[in-house]
């Protein structure tokens, strides 16, 4: 009897095994999550401008910018490059949600190279 629940355990132990080797994020999909790609796209300030105003981000960040609750991004582009405020609206950070589901990755890149012009 005792072979018999063993021999089930190890069954099942197995079967888990591989049920996790093909469900689980592989290295690659890992990395995507830690750092983001920014595509490629033509800055338009004035879409980048509408994005920000209609997500809200003058809640925190100011109507100018200014900051507020949020940090001041009125000359964030000497801060932080394109890429690093894509990886930042995307996931979030702190106390700023993410933007990856309710926006666009090209919307997300132009509002980021927008911001990174401002110097």
């Amino acid at each position: 009897m005792q072979k018999w629940i063993m021999s089930g355990l190890i069954t099942i132990a197995c079967v888990m095994a591989v049920v996790l080797m093909f469900t689980l994020p592989g290295k690659e999909q890992v990395a995507e999550e830690e750092k983001p790609t920014m595509p490629e796209v033509t800055m338009d300030a004035a879409a980048a401008e509408a994005v920000v105003k209609a997500q809200g981000c003058i809640s925190c960040h100011g109507d100018q910018l200014q900051g507020g609750v949020g940090p001041n991004l009125q000359k964030i582009g000497s801060q932080m490059s394109a890429e690093e405020l894509y990886t930042i609206i995307t996931k979030g950070r702190g106390g700023m949600p993410s933007f990856k589901d309710k926006l666009q990755k090209e919307e997300i890149a132009n509002v980021a190279q927008w911001l990174a012009a401002k110097k």
